[in-house]
């Protein structure tokens, strides 16, 4: 008796059958639970909402957050776009999706942040976080202050990149809180979330969101995210006319089914929303520097506290008349005179010290020099030059300064030392003299640096000094009247 032996299309069914019900089945009863919010961009109204207050795992959403404060420390001066980053082991391991850094590898902050915001490339956002607060654990727990005075009550950050870990968590109602944020707080660099690509330093990336922004009229942002745990992420924004309207979708099954929820939630925004609407901008989180034995006082709410450690100087500064010792003296004398002397000569040979008009005879009188306090150093190649042996804050002063009530002041950047932003306070007095005549050069010392600012100055000189720097690609940004 012969038997009929499974002929291979059968079999292929078993199979095809056997993985259905051991694998997918399962992954699909296991599927990260659907969360929803509509929000009217102009005015925060929430439209439609739908488990919005449940915590969630937010994947590459996160990278907002991580972008957000890219662009704060920016605009702070903790960091420019044009500082080169270099790569940590722990930043060059993360899995993808990646840019495909190297350790060691040094990389402008410029490009990490087109990878980031484009491309959603992890190893970005992770080396973003190492070189804003120096390692990944510091900057997450940034993020968390962030988040609490942005509103974002129900978010725990763990990492800058959004890969699942314990305890990271958000909801679909902060992230649309931190979607509107993103786009009022800083919208000179909004722009970055509709490119469909962009080159990112080692070559062009692809934007995960350009199907998106390709088949949804008005769409220009802002981020997907995906993870096993989160399923299919997004928040997207578009804008209509007057109408702005931003969506945010948590655990969508596919990145197809996700796109098609996303534009029926925006749709649903547009008709809900009303044509006319005044456009109250969030406030941005207020940063406060205190120091751990004198808090500031009514620093909650939208409030970020940063805390700079007290610090004393060991040595005992020298009695009137003394001569310091060689060991007293600063290292760096002969070094600063040789620059100043440098910074001299380039701003005699810059067109802008050379459409400077004439001084004036009494703009060129001699001022009496002060008899020297302990510690003063007084250098003979900056005649009306005059430090101060604070350690914390140190002034220099080119001349009396009458600016009466000119409180407003101008941040040119964030040194590692202090002489090095001398260095650049002095070229950069010497190369904008017509702006900057008469201010009071400071230079503060904080824990991520020392901080280069010039003040005395009323709001219209301190917008047109930064305009005039910007145009140069000279970082600044105003300080308001503290």
């Amino acid at each position: 008796m012969r038997t009929r032996g499974r002929s291979p299309a059968r079999t292929g069914l078993f199979v095809i059958a056997a993985i259905w019900m051991l694998v997918v089945v399962p992954l699909s009863a296991a599927a990260a639970p659907y969360a929803a919010m509509v929000m009217d961009a102009r005015t925060g109204n929430v439209l439609h909402a739908r488990n919005a207050d449940t915590r969630l795992h937010p994947a590459s959403l996160t990278k907002m957050m991580t972008l957000y404060i890219a662009f704060e420390a920016i605009q702070r001066g903790e960091i420019s776009l044009d500082t080169k980053v270099r790569i940590s082991k722990n930043a060059a391991a993360e899995p993808p999706s990646k840019l495909g850094l190297k350790e060691g590898q040094q990389i402008k902050l410029r490009f990490l942040i087109r990878a980031a915001a484009v491309k959603s490339a992890n190893d970005a956002a992770t080396a973003i976080g190492e070189a804003i607060e120096g390692s990944e654990a510091k900057f997450a727990r940034r993020m968390n202050r962030t988040a609490k005075a942005l509103g974002m009550t129900r978010t725990t950050f763990k990492n800058a990149n959004g890969l699942t870990e314990s305890g990271h968590l958000s909801t679909a109602r902060d992230m649309t809180i931190l979607g509107r944020h993103v786009l009022y707080d800083y919208p000179q660099y909004y722009n970055l979330f509709s490119r469909r690509s962009t080159y990112a330093g080692l070559r062009e990336v692809s934007n995960t969101n350009r199907r998106l922004l390709d088949s949804y009229q008005g769409a220009d942002g802002i981020k997907t995210g995906y993870t096993r745990a989160a399923g299919f992420n997004l928040v997207a924004s578009a804008e209509r006319g007057n109408e702005r309207v931003i969506a945010t979708v948590f655990g969508g099954r596919s990145s197809a089914s996700r796109n098609a929820k996303v534009a029926e939630l925006l749709d649903l925004g547009f008709r809900r929303s009303p044509s006319k609407a005044p456009v109250r901008k969030p406030s941005a989180p207020i940063y406060a520097e205190t120091r751990p034995d004198k808090p500031a006082p009514g620093t909650a709410g939208k409030t970020i506290r940063l805390v700079t450690a007290v610090k004393k100087s060991l040595r005992p500064q020298l009695r009137p008349g003394a001569e310091p010792t060689p060991a007293q003296q600063p290292v760096l004398v002969a070094g600063l005179k040789d620059d100043i002397k440098d910074a001299l000569a380039e701003a005699n040979a810059s067109p802008v010290a050379k459409a400077t008009p004439e001084p004036t005879p009494q703009q060129t009188a001699p001022a009496k020099s002060p008899r020297a306090r302990p510690g003063d150093l007084v250098l003979a190649s900056a005649p009306a030059t005059v430090t101060t042996p604070d350690p914390v804050v140190q002034e220099i002063v080119t001349r009396v300064s009458t600016s009466g009530g000119r409180h407003w002041g101008i941040n040119v950047g964030r040194y590692r030392s202090r002489y090095e932003a001398e260095r650049v306070l002095l070229k950069t007095a010497l190369n904008e003299m017509e702006t900057l005549d008469g201010t009071l050069r400071r230079v503060v010392k904080t824990s991520k640096g020392f901080d280069a600012n010039f003040m005395g100055l009323n709001r219209d000189s301190a917008e047109l000094a930064c305009r005039r720097l910007q145009a140069r690609n000279v970082t600044c940004f105003m300080l308001g009247p503290s």
